[in-house]
């Protein structure tokens, strides 16, 4: 199989697309999943709902990141790489990530493992925090270079 950028592109947005329809299905069927988990835990009935109100919270970080990153994918794969709309986009994405990550930080409140992913949240907060940095500084030299005669 001959592997280009053009189909590391489309794998990426294939799971972005993979990660849209989990997440739709988290939505959908998460208050059902979480009170059969409750039940099975032996956790009270409000248990379920206030984990399914904090798994809610975190989809809309999760939808708004999904949205930047195929706005992304679809800005590289034109060739408009290091852009200011493409700095933007990974600056919301990594807001989003630390968001989730403080949603996930207090949902460990109510189920300690949660904070295993408030710690990974805020793990990729960080990463894609760095990859914009990285890319803010390529588009200052591609200005640069830009301007030199």
């Amino acid at each position: 199989m001959n592997w280009n950028q053009d189909k590391s592109i489309s794998l990426s947005q294939g799971c972005v697309c993979a990660f849209a329809l989990l997440l739709a299905g988290l939505d959908g069927f998460g208050y059902w999943l979480l009170q059969l988990f409750a039940e099975r835990k032996g956790m009270g009935p409000g248990w379920g709902l206030a984990f399914y109100m904090a798994l809610l919270m975190g989809s809309v970080f999760g939808w708004v990141a999904l949205g930047k990153l195929w706005g992304l994918l679809k800005s590289i794969k034109v060739g408009q790489v290091f852009t200011a709309e493409n700095i933007r986009r990974m600056r919301v994405v990594s807001w989003c990530c630390a968001a989730a990550g403080l949603v996930c930080l207090g949902a460990g409140l109510l189920y300690l493992p949660c904070l295993v992913c408030a710690m990974a949240a805020g793990f990729m907060a960080l990463i894609v925090r760095i990859v914009k940095n990285t890319f803010q500084q390529a588009l200052l030299m591609k200005d640069e270079l830009d301007y030199t005669v």
